[in-house]
Order: C-alpha cells, then sequence, then structure tokens
C-alpha cells in the first residue's frame, strides 16, 4: 500500500537533486515526486526548471502531457483498469460498462464513494487480463464480481460505503 507524505518543499529539493544529473531526468523526477507525495505539487515546477535549466511551461508540458501526473492530492483510492487491446480483448471494455451501471463510476470521471477509477494503458500482464492496478498491486482475470469486491474494498479503505 502506497503511503504519501504533505508536501515539503526541502523533501522535495532533495528528490530532484538526486536525479537531476540523470539523462532524461525530468520523468524519474515526476514520478519520485508523485510516489512521495501522490500528486507533483505546482511549486515543485519551478524546482525542477530551476535544477535541469529548462522552462517551467516546459515542466508543465511534461505534467500536462502524462495522464498518470497528477497535480492535486489524491482523494480516497484511485483503480486503474486496463483498457488497452489484449483487456479489451478479455472483455475489460464491459467491465467499464458494469463500473457505470452497477456504481455509478465512470472511468476517468469523478470520485465516487471515494474512489475514482481512471483508464491504464497495459499494466503488462496481458496473458491474465482483464487487469486493473491498485497501490500497485495488479489484479488479474477480472470479472464483473472481482471489479465489484476490488472497488468494495478500496471505497472501504477510503472511508467510505459503496
Amino acid at each position: 500500500m502506497s503511503v504519501h507524505v504533505a508536501w515539503d518543499e526541502d523533501l522535495a529539493r532533495e528528490l530532484i537533486d538526486q536525479r537531476s544529473g540523470l539523462e532524461g531526468a525530468m520523468l524519474p523526477i515526476l514520478h519520485a515526486l508523485q510516489d512521495k507525495f501522490g500528486y507533483v505539487d505546482a511549486r515543485a515546477v519551478a524546482l525542477i526548471a530551476k535544477a535541469l535549466n529548462i522552462s517551467r511551461a516546459e515542466v508543465f508540458g511534461t505534467i500536462s502531457f502524462y495522464h498518470d501526473f497528477k497535480r492535486q492530492p489524491p482523494l480516497g483510492g484511485t483503480i486503474k483498469l486496463c483498457l488497452a487491446e489484449a483487456c479489451q480483448a478479455r472483455g475489460a471494455e464491459s467491465l467499464a460498462t458494469h463500473l457505470e451501471q452497477a456504481h455509478g463510476v465512470k472511468i476517468d470521471g469523478a470520485t465516487r464513494h471515494g474512489v475514482r477509477v481512471e483508464t491504464a494503458y497495459c499494466l503488462g500482464n496481458c496473458a491474465l487480463g482483464p487487469n486493473a492496478l491498485h497501490d500497485g498491486e495488479i489484479f488479474g482475470r477480472l470479472d464483473a464480481q472481482g471489479l465489484d469486491d476490488l472497488y468494495a474494498n478500496v471505497a472501504r479503505k477510503a472511508g467510505e460505503r459503496p
């Protein structure tokens, strides 16, 4: 289970400094910040730009281009449902429809019952699809019941009742 800490500029600087010498350092820096804080705080943009000697616009553009980078602290839990080709072939789209009909949650829509469901494009578990990801754990061979159980567990962890 991922445990995020509150935004801390000194800690952010440390994470940035540890990675700023890497080739193509921006993505490792952004991932480190998101892993630590659960999102990339707006205050990090200037820190990254300065460390990498690039414009703030370039940093912001990268953050906004990649769907996985969040710009605000997470609310509740997140389930990523794979909708890549292999999972589609195994029924992922019908699972997405089931989520909407059974729980009123739309993929990439608003948080509901403390749970946000987002699109993922390949979780690397293609042979065991359809797949979902929550807190770094992959849930394979999902069916409607398995997805319902996952959704209910994430909602409970977020302090909600599905």
